[in-house]
């Protein structure tokens, strides 16, 4: 499998799930801003949609959408725990923490990059900074009295919430109020594939 990816971007969860499956895969960095790859070819003909993450499957084709490229991992690792059984109710437990971290945390964090400031007023800003906190309550809550999202096991929405929740110090956003994801954070962060995804996005 190919990954395209930008480091730091939500490319990063489905990079962490690779690496925590075990499985081979290949590194493809990508220039957002320029839509291309470092051999100068434009992305959009590897994925017309411009964004990341964007698989290429060993058997032929694209995979993209950073929450269904996760789980499409987890099940090529079925014995990693990364992921429940299809159809089971854990399954869909773990595809509702997926869904509400792509739909509230995600696109919630977006309108606070700095890269926006000139076209997000402040007035918005501060308005979806509250709606932010709010969801991040909810997270918080979600984590009471758990090592991790689900439970003791570490699965693909843990990858997909550490990769929003790093997003947070560089917008200046304090995780402080919710401890739990403090501990969150720290205990993702300390995992050998989280700490080698992030070394190989450094040197990328």
């Amino acid at each position: 499998m190919k990954l395209y990816y930008k480091p730091g971007a939500c490319s990063l969860s489905p990079h962490i799930v690779l690496r925590e499956a075990g499985l081979p895969f290949e590194l493809v960095k990508v220039d957002l801003a320029a839509k291309t790859l470092e051999d100068g070819s434009d992305f959009r003909a590897v994925n017309p949609k411009g964004q990341v993450p964007a698989l290429a499957l060993d058997g032929g084709g694209i995979l993209t959408e950073g929450a269904v490229i996760v789980q499409y991992i987890a099940d090529q690792a079925p014995d990693s725990g990364l992921i429940p059984p299809a159809g089971s109710l854990e399954r869909y437990r773990v595809q509702e923490l997926l869904n509400f971290i792509g739909s509230e945390l995600h696109k919630g964090v977006v309108p606070l990059f700095p890269m926006l400031k000139d076209v997000v007023s402040e007035t918005y800003k501060g308005f979806a900074a509250k709606v932010l906190g709010a969801k991040l309550a909810l997270l918080d809550h979600e984590l009471e009295g758990k090592a991790y999202l689900t439970g003791d096991g570490f699965t693909v929405a843990d990858a997909y919430a550490f990769t929003v929740l790093s997003w947070l110090p560089r917008i200046g956003f304090d995780l402080t109020p919710w401890p739990n994801l403090v501990v969150f954070v720290e205990r993702v962060a300390a995992r050998p594939a989280v700490q080698a995804a992030l070394a190989a996005e450094a040197q990328g």
